[in-house]
C-alpha cells in the first residue's frame, strides 16, 4: 500500500485547496479512507472519512460545510477539498487508511492516532496565512 499526498502550500485566510492522495496497493471497498492533520505544537485531530461500517462521509465539526472528501478509485486519489480557509486550518495533512474489518460492528467512523489505521501518509503541509 502506498499513499501519498500532495497539494499543500501557503494560501491566504478565505482561500481554496485542494490536496490530493495518491492512494494504491488496495481495494478501495474494502477500506476506509480518512484524512487527519496535525497543527504545529498540537496532536493530530481528525478531519473525515468515507468508507467506514457507517456509510456516508463525516467531518469533524471545525471543517463541517468547508471541506469535502472525494476520492476516484479508477484513478486510485483521495481528494480533500478546502474552502474558506482560516488560520487554524494551517497543518500537516495526513491520509490514512483502514480495514473495515478492523472495525466490524464498532461505530468507528475516523480517528485522530496513527495506531487506528493500517497505513498513513507521509503529509502535505498548509499554511493559512495573509
Amino acid at each position: 500500500v502506498q499513499l501519498v499526498e500532495s497539494g499543500g502550500g501557503l494560501v491566504q485566510p478565505g482561500g481554496s485547496l485542494t490536496l490530493s492522495c495518491a492512494a494504491s496497493g488496495f481495494i478501495y471497498s474494502d477500506y476506509a479512507l480518512s484524512w487527519v492533520r496535525q497543527a504545529p505544537g498540537k496532536g493530530p485531530e481528525w478531519v473525515s472519512s468515507f468508507g467506514s461500517g457507517r456509510g456516508g462521509t463525516h467531518y469533524a465539526d471545525p471543517v463541517k460545510g468547508r471541506f469535502t472528501m472525494s476520492a476516484d478509485s479508477a484513478k486510485n486519489i483521495i481528494y480533500l477539498q478546502m474552502n474558506r480557509l482560516e488560520p487554524e486550518d494551517t497543518a500537516v495533512y495526513y491520509c490514512a487508511v483502514v480495514h473495515l474489518g478492523r472495525y466490524h460492528g464498532i461505530n468507528w467512523v475516523g480517528g485522530s492516532q496513527k495506531d487506528e489505521y493500517d497505513y498513513w501518509g507521509q503529509g502535505t503541509l498548509v499554511i493559512v496565512s495573509s
